[in-house]
């Protein structure tokens, strides 16, 4: 049966809202298409902010309680005095000599503004803003990963990424988050999220950076349990129950004071 473009999208909402996901094999099959139509179908809803894109070309229903992903320029004015000190309190646990990770994200972009005049430190990231920024200093040594550009975050991900990552060892990774609870760190996206967890293994610490926004929050896609994290560095103490559960974990928290950065 051949169905208008607005008449199939309805449809393919109507399949997400009830079975939760969709892959590009059965859109195909059930709403008679091309892969292609497919594909542009998923970017058309995923613009409506009612579905979430997944790797391999499919989607994932957008359900209530989950983070909607906002792109970089949008956040990155958001509580930017306190992500800025958050970032020169990771900055100041970087040595001389040291391999430094760092995932994409506007705390981790300021990360790298802090690091930017530092020297004989080795910068491994997958995102291309983070290796722009550091770029004009040649006593820095920067390693950006290969992969496909997420624009909204700007960080290199997929097979090219991973790759590139498993001949590395860093020593400290930071890593950018969307939420943190009991339950672990989580992101947007699928991909980040894979990317994210091997720069994690390849790493001797990791530590977790990010605003009070986050806390208590869960994105979609989970990157690691509060076990596999070292340090956590925030600008407000998290809640009871999760600050107890960092502490059982031994993971250590740094709170960003920003009346002791102005003092």
């Amino acid at each position: 049966m051949t169905r208008n473009k607005s008449e199939r999208q309805e449809q393919v909402l109507a399949y997400l809202e009830r079975y939760g996901s969709i892959s590009l094999g059965e859109m195909t099959e059930k709403f008679d298409c091309s892969e292609a139509t497919a594909r542009r179908d998923l970017d058309d809803l995923e613009k409506t902010g009612r579905v979430i894109r997944t790797m391999g070309g499919g989607a994932k229903y957008e359900g209530g309680g989950i983070i909607r992903e906002v792109p970089f320029r949008e956040k990155q004015g958001e509580l930017f005095r306190e992500k800025e000190v958050i970032a020169e309190r990771a900055a100041s646990l970087v040595e001389e000599g040291d391999v430094i990770g760092l995932t994409g994200g506007t705390t981790t972009f300021l990360i790298a503004k802090a690091l930017k005049k530092r020297r004989n430190i080795t910068v491994v990231t997958n995102a291309v803003n983070i290796a722009m920024e550091l770029a004009d200093n040649e006593e820095l040594q920067v390693v950006l990963t290969g992969g496909v550009l997420r624009n909204k975050s700007f960080e290199l991900c997929g097979p090219l990424a991973e790759q590139t990552v498993k001949a590395l060892n860093i020593h400290k990774m930071f890593m950018g988050i969307d939420g943190i609870t009991e339950q672990g760190v989580s992101t947007y996206s699928e991909l980040e999220a894979n990317i994210a967890s091997l720069l994690m293994k390849r790493s001797d610490r990791t530590i977790a950076v990010f605003d009070r926004t986050k806390i208590g929050k869960s994105s979609l896609f989970h990157v690691a349990a509060l076990t596999e994290l070292h340090a956590c560095i925030t600008d407000e103490k998290p809640a009871a129950s999760l600050y107890k559960a960092l502490d059982l974990m031994n993971v250590k928290v740094y709170l960003a004071s920003m009346a002791l950065s102005d003092s």
